[in-house]
């Protein structure tokens, strides 16, 4: 039994080691710097400044007086949302920020841990310049990253750090606040519609059949071997005998009868099957005459 009191107190010495050091208090922190104390009211009032003190490590973000009402004229509930985009969940002091690889990350804040942010609403945006300066900005796309950290206000590492930076950081569209932080959106201009009317009329045209022939072409195209020069019906084949006169080359069976055709038929006219008839005709009676005689 003798023992138990000395065992007590090695357990209370532990618990005093075990409890957290980040024992701090926001309000007194910052009620030592009358710059701030529009900020330290803010996080007063929409009782930031609690759950600020019940965490271990924290980075808050403050902004002057004069800068301080681009949040104080903000709604209640969103003002709320802004102040704790202020507060990243970590300890960053200068040296830490500067080490950063690449110079450039995304922190995670109290908004992003309150369940209310949307996107990428809830981090922040830091990088750190090529000409040193480091700069905050959300990490919504196409937020402006324009507040500058511009020194180190109070730290206790590596539980409290409090840096102070020259802007208000508003994610855009934050609770519906026209001050988004950001700059107004781009009214992109609306090429206009191509004319419904012309559109169809351009398609009509596409699906049109190419042109083809008329009619009146195709006829012309079949009469055209008509129009020709050729032999004339009447006129005498150009070789070989024709069907109805006597044959150019060759004996006959009447030998005299051949060679008296020959000396009339010059004198009847070339080339007209009536003639070559009538000549036939002719020579055909004279035949039966000289038979007869």
């Amino acid at each position: 039994m003798a023992s138990r009191p000395p065992a007590i107190a090695l357990l209370l010495v532990l618990a005093g080691f075990a409890s957290p050091a980040a024992a701090f208090n926001i309000t007194r922190l910052l009620g030592e710097f009358s710059d701030f104390s529009t900020f330290n009211s803010l996080l007063s009032q929409t009782k930031l400044a609690e759950e600020i003190n019940r965490r271990q490590t924290i980075t808050v973000l403050a902004v002057d007086n004069g800068a301080a009402g681009g949040i104080s004229s903000l709604p209640s509930d969103v003002q709320r949302k802004v102040l704790s985009m202020h507060l990243v969940l970590d300890y960053y002091d200068t040296a830490k920020l500067g080490a950063i690889k690449n110079h450039t990350t995304l922190l995670t804040t109290m908004f992003q841990s309150s369940g209310k942010a949307t996107d990428r609403m809830g981090f922040l945006n830091f990088t750190k310049r090529s000409d040193g300066v480091m700069v905050f900005g959300s990490a919504q796309p196409g937020a402006p990253k324009n507040s500058q950290m511009v020194k180190s206000v109070a730290s206790r590492p590596y539980n409290i750090s409090v840096l102070q930076v020259s802007a208000p950081i508003v994610p855009p569209g934050v609770g519906g606040s026209a001050d988004s932080g950001a700059p107004p959106p781009h009214n992109k201009a609306t090429a206009p519609a191509p004319s419904t009317k012309g559109k169809k009329k351009g398609a009509k045209d596409a699906e049109a059949p190419a042109p083809g022939p008329s009619s009146d072409d195709d006829d012309t195209g079949a009469d055209a071997p008509a129009d020709a020069p050729g032999p004339a019906a009447d006129g005498p084949p150009a070789d070989g005998p024709t069907a109805d006169g006597p044959a150019a080359d060759g004996p006959t069976a009447d030998g005299p009868l051949r060679h008296w055709s020959s000396d009339h038929a010059a004198d009847a006219p070339e080339g007209s099957a009536a003639g070559r008839v009538a000549v036939g005709a002719g020579l055909g009676i004279v035949a039966l005459l000289m038979t007869i005689i």
